[in-house]
């Protein structure tokens, strides 16, 4: 049984019908977060127009970075426990699409 479909943007959805990924129950929380992490961007960039100190700049720049890991693990985990193992119950190609996507997205967060 293939439970993939493909939205407009060309990306593959885990479960036909229901059209959500692994994050839908916390949307809200990543939204807020990532606003957060734009704030701090934004902080970043009023730093360097106020010629404020390089080292105090490069330790927001960590923080954001850190923000930004966080998140993206949080995203990869829901992926994994949702996106996945959905392919995994369904078996064949789309089992194996699914894990070598994850792999590849894990080796991305590895080289960043």
């Amino acid at each position: 049984m293939d439970t993939a479909t493909t939205d407009e943007a060309g990306a593959e959805s885990c479960c036909a019908g229901d059209n959500t990924y692994g994050y839908a129950d916390h949307k809200q929380d990543y939204t807020r977060r990532l606003r957060r992490i734009e704030g701090q961007v934004r902080g970043l960039q009023r730093m360097v127009e106020e010629d404020q100190y390089c080292i105090d700049i490069l330790t927001q720049i960590s923080a954001v970075t850190k923000a930004l890991e966080s998140t993206a693990l949080r995203l990869l985990d829901e992926h994994l426990s949702h996106c996945v193992t959905h392919a995994i119950e369904a078996g064949g190609q789309e089992a194996d699409d699914k894990l070598a996507e994850a792999s590849a997205a894990i080796a991305r967060l590895v080289r960043s």
